[in-house]
Formats: structure tokens, sequence, C-alpha cells
């Protein structure tokens, strides 16, 4: 968006409050990919809230407070008039783009919405999910996705964010999706051993996976079966697939889903398993990742699952790799969620 490039290269102070407990510690706050992105004084991102979700709490009052979406007690101070001003034009850009209810963006959207009835009615609901998934931006992506991620917290727990914890997590994320990446792993109390995936690229690890393992390969693992770049399952599909044909269609004319959808699909995920993927996907993803499968494996295997190829065809049994987190690491990160 026009306003987003005239201060890609934006930065300025802060100060962050992960929780209303925690305590006030100084970022730099700068703009990402339809993100705003708020890093600690070495560069390292501690999180990112989607600019279509960022909310102020205290309209014409400095220091301006920011929150990533209503009903949450993160926060972000920011004196910096320059960065306050863009804050607030690029929200009310995004607040503008947005479709008004029961409104089309022009013929070409009328148009579309025709031809979409009529695969609606002539096609299966596959097709009209496909033309979704190969049309839906990825601001949007991330902002269904920090609704989704909003949902979870509220029915689970936060996301925890222990300091010395976070910049392990930083390191392990950097190992397993690349310095590159522009997805983040999230920890929380999910209930059950699982990872999920959540449209914008958000893994929510299950906060037992770290703290009752002691070998990160494993914890690895879960991460990588739910990596949709390696295990080629859209995240957001299956978010489709239920809600249905009808909120699809929504999605498509006005860009948005309902939120007692985004709801109802949050406590769905909570239940639900983890999707079963085939051996050979996985063991691609550890060559990929260049992380032994044996361990992951060992532990399926363990209760109850059968994966015996992940043991049998481990891709690095005879490779020297480096590791996948440093000891000294680990430890941090298994006490994340202790404050």
């Amino acid at each position: 968006m026009t306003a987003l490039r005239e201060y890609e290269r934006l930065e300025s102070g802060g100060l962050w409050r992960a929780s209303a407990e925690a305590q006030r510690r100084d970022v730099v706050v700068s703009f990402g990919n339809a993100t705003l992105v708020i890093s600690d004084g070495a560069g390292r991102p501690l999180t990112h809230w989607s600019l279509a979700a960022v909310t102020r709490q205290n309209p014409g009052k400095r220091p301006a407070v920011f929150a990533p979406d209503v009903d949450i007690d993160e926060t972000l101070e920011v004196e910096d008039t320059l960065m306050v001003d863009a804050i607030e034009k690029v929200r009310k850009t995004v607040a503008k783009a947005r479709p008004r209810k029961g409104k089309l963006r022009g013929l070409g959207t009328v148009a579309l919405l025709g031809g979409l009835v009529a695969l609606g009615i002539f096609w299966l609901p596959d097709a009209m999910r496909q033309q979704a998934l190969g049309v839906v931006p990825a601001s949007k992506r991330i902002e269904i996705g920090a609704k989704l991620l909003n949902n979870l917290q509220g029915m689970t727990g936060r996301v925890c964010r222990g300091e010395l914890g976070r910049e392990a997590l930083q390191r392990f994320q950097n190992r397993l999706l690349g310095r590159e990446t522009k997805g983040q792993i999230v920890v929380m109390p999910l209930g059950q051993e699982t990872a999920l995936a959540l449209p914008g690229q958000i893994i929510a690890l299950d906060r037992a996976l770290i703290e009752r393992l002691d070998d990160p390969a494993i914890t690895a693992g879960f991460v990588l079966a739910a990596d949709p770049t390696r295990n080629g399952i859209d995240p957001l599909q299956p978010l489709l697939e239920r809600a249905g044909f009808t909120n699809t269609m929504r999605l498509l004319a006005s860009g948005d889903l309902p939120d007692e959808v985004l709801a109802e699909y949050a406590t769905h995920l909570i239940g639900d398993q983890a999707p079963v993927l085939p051996d050979a996907t996985l063991i691609a993803a550890f060559a990929d990742a260049r992380i032994p499968s044996t361990p992951y494996g060992t532990h399926r295997q363990e209760r109850g699952q059968q994966v015996m190829n992940l043991i049998t065809d481990d891709p690095m049994k005879d490779e020297v790799v480096s590791e996948v987190i440093s000891d000294r690491d680990w430890v941090s990160l298994q006490g994340i969620c202790d404050s």
C-alpha cells in the first residue's frame, strides 16, 4: 500500500509491555510487510502485529498507546511524533481500503461475484475454495491468523513471553524456518502435544513439547510437520472447509470472515488432531532442515503411531549435522512460560 511504502524505512523507539503484569522494556518499532515489527536493541523481532488489527487506546494523547487488537493487554507506547502519525495514517489507510459491508468493489467485483455464484451452483464447493486460496493476499492471511491466535489465547491462555526464552525461541525459529522467514513460532498452552499452523505463517506450539521433552529434535519434528512450506498444506484451506460455502463467498466478496466463524474454528483447532502426513513428506522436511528424524519418529512410535520409516529412513543417519539448538538455549526455551 502507498502509505506503507512511504514509511517502510521509518524506525523509532518505544516502550513495549507483553502483558499487564510484565515490565515495560525499550524496543525498536518499524514497519514490516503488513505488520508492525517490535524488536529488541539488537534488531531481533520480539513480535509482529497485524497493521489491520492494531488499535489505539488513548486517541489524541501522548505518548500514544497501541495494542495488537481489542481486548488484548499487550501494549506499545510511542512518543515519536513521526512514528505515531505514520501508524495512524497506515491504520486509516487500511480502514479505508477495507470493503464496506453490503457493498462490492466496482463492476469487476460484481462480475467476479456473479461468476463465483455460478461456480457455487454448478461446480463443487472445492472450486470456490481453490479460488479463494489463490486470491486472498498475505496481509489478509496475517489478519486472519492474528485473530485466530487471539481466540486461542482466550481459550487456552496467553502466548508465553519469558525474556530469555524469547531470545532462544528466535534462534530455534531461525534454525528450523530460516533467518529470512516471515513466519513466527509462538509457544502457548494448547492442552495437547501439537503444533498448529495458522494463516499468516504462524505456528502455535504447545508448551508441553518444550517443557516435557529432553531432545529438541522431537520438538523440531512437530514444527516441521506443521510448516506449510514443507508439508504443502495451506493453513487457510481447512479453515475455509470448516467455514463452508457461504462464508467462503463472503471472504471473496467483502474480504472478511465473520468473527463467530473464526471463534468456532479456534475451538475446533483445540480439539482437532494434526493431519497425518505421508512419511515421505516428513522425511523430505527433515532432510531439508538437516535434522535427524529418528528422535521424532521414536517419540511417535512410543505413542502407538506407525511411523517406522522415520527411523529406518532417517535422512541424517549417516550425516554430521549441527545441533538443533544449544543446550543453554534449550534450557532457556524450556523456561519461556515461567514469566
